[in-house]
């Protein structure tokens, strides 16, 4: 939460940024164990591999942000990830397994006048755990009504949510088709948005053009979610969608004071490829973690 607060300005007649004072840096060294000129040196001066050669790269103000924003979007996912395996492990017995117990932590729907890929991602979690329920409360309910064979006319409840969920998450769905784009150089926002319309368009009810009447210059197209339709604008989705992280820091993570941290990011391939002048492994996410988990429908205890 303290990693959002970093505020940082631009030096006088250069691009670099700069950090507008320490006192957050601080905070956050002094709970991650790290020391805080280091880590705001790291942020703003990162050591990148060119060619055979460590070189400092110096780094504008929107780039320590997205840093930043990715680096502690990392450090919830390798924690989140960390607790769950710890308590199935807690919790896990050689006997048979009947039931399971999981904790449903269901993601609140955002509809804003400005809606981002944070906003897809959100909305997509909480279509797929709305289905999960609707198919568990609904279908799976009727079945067992029937095999008691207890006097039941089938209800369509008409709350399936496939068609929505599918287009997010199938192969050609929009998360299937920004990875693609990531791997093209010369991908835009643009060509990105024509491959939406032109493969979703008219061919999946869930997808829609921005009616006349609401149509806004910051929004691109529309999603029908079982919460409503909501306009969503790609600005930028290919940048967050990549996420590179700031493996300066994240060296500074595996030599870090705090045990934990120095554990979950002990496997981290890139920081460690870079540190050893070898190969920089490309790390791309499309759905932030702890959302991608809660969709793979693992539980947080077997």
């Amino acid at each position: 939460m303290h990693h959002g607060n970093m505020k940082f300005k631009q030096k006088q007649r250069e691009e670099q940024a700069e950090p507008d004072g320490t006192e957050v840096a601080d905070k956050i060294s002094y709970l991650l164990g790290l020391n805080s000129a280091d880590m705001l040196k790291a942020l703003c001066y990162p050591r990148v591999k060119v060619g055979n050669e460590m070189v400092t790269k110096g780094q504008t103000i929107p780039q320590v942000n997205n840093a930043v924003s990715a680096l502690c979007k990392s450090i919830y996912e390798k924690m989140f990830l960390w607790m769950v395996i710890h308590i199935n492990e807690m919790l896990d017995t050689k006997q048979a397994r009947a039931f399971f117990t999981g904790a449903w932590d269901i993601a609140g729907f955002e509809i804003f006048d400005f809606n981002s890929l944070e906003q897809l991602c959100i909305n997509f979690t909480n279509e797929k755990l709305q289905q999960f329920f609707n198919h568990h409360m609904f279908v799976l309910e009727q079945e067992e009504y029937k095999k008691e064979g207890i006097e039941w006319e089938f209800i369509d409840f008409g709350m399936d949510l496939a068609a929505c969920t599918e287009l997010i998450e199938k192969p050609l769905g929009i998360f299937s088709i920004l990875e693609e784009e990531c791997m093209f150089p010369k991908a835009s926002d643009t060509t990105f948005k024509n491959k939406l319309i032109d493969q979703h368009l008219s061919k999946n009810k869930a997808f829609e053009k921005l009616k006349p009447e609401k149509a806004k210059a910051e929004a691109h197209f529309s999603l029908v979610h079982y919460a409503g339709t909501v306009d969503y604008n790609i600005t930028g989705w290919l940048d967050k969608n990549k996420d590179p992280l700031n493996n300066s820091v994240v060296q500074l993570y595996q030599k870090s004071g705090n045990k934990l941290l120095c554990f979950v990011y002990a496997a981290h391939a890139g920081a460690e490829a870079e540190a050893a002048g070898g190969k920089r492994v490309a790390r791309r996410r499309v759905v932030p973690s702890r959302l991608r988990l809660l969709c793979s429908g693992r539980t947080w205890a077997s």
